[in-house]
């Protein structure tokens, strides 16, 4: 088994999805993108098959059943270890207590926001913020929702986290607009774009 298998980062929410309950890996993968825009983006079926069959290997994950709806292929039930149980503690412990330097997409971009030139850079974090404006109002609507709902503040607490984060991004942004307006955020001599000089 490759060691890699068990870095991937979709590890942990698999041992977390099947610390609520067992389940087969069609079931598992429905719900993690139905939880989460990143998972949805990232987890295709045989990376998520693969992992499940890398955490079988490792003795986290154990079989429980096969089960048949219709016409459709049996599927396996998996179910978690004890020592998947004590994998999944582990894992969180020493994530929740160790910060990392995640690296975004946003960030790489960001380096280099002076290619954009003055305005350009002005005109796309405009745009940004306004997404993110958009898209913090639906995710504070659906949390909302889910609380009303008697769904535990714990289980979503997750969500109240990347909220914090998209309200910090906006404020960032809206903080930078306002400095490239004023003219407080120095533009280095030749930080211009291409279509800044082709218009020239």
């Amino acid at each position: 088994m490759p060691r890699r298998a068990l870095d991937n980062p979709i590890v942990l929410p698999v041992l977390g999805l099947l610390l609520e309950q067992p389940t087969h890996p069609h079931q598992m993968l429905a719900e993690l993108r139905r939880r989460s825009d990143a998972h949805a983006a990232a987890i295709t079926r045989g990376t998520l098959y693969n992992t499940v069959a890398a955490l079988t290997q490792a003795g986290w994950l154990a079989p429980l059943e096969r089960q048949r709806s219709g016409n459709r292929p049996e599927r396996t039930v998996y179910a978690l270890t004890d020592a998947g149980r004590e994998e999944l503690v582990r894992r969180l412990d020493a994530q929740i207590r160790t910060p990392q330097r995640e690296f975004s997409r946003f960030l790489g971009a960001v380096a280099y926001l002076g290619a954009l030139g003055r305005d350009g850079a002005v005109e796309a974090l405009t745009e940004r913020g306004r997404r993110l404006r958009q898209r913090t109002a639906e995710d504070e609507r659906r949390l909302e929702e889910a609380l009303a709902a008697g769904v535990p503040r714990m289980h979503v607490i997750e969500a109240e986290y990347a909220l914090s984060l998209a309200r910090a991004e906006i404020t960032w942004v809206d903080s930078v607009i306002g400095e490239l307006r004023s003219g407080t955020l120095p533009w280095p001599t030749g930080a211009t774009s291409e279509l800044e000089e082709e218009d020239a």
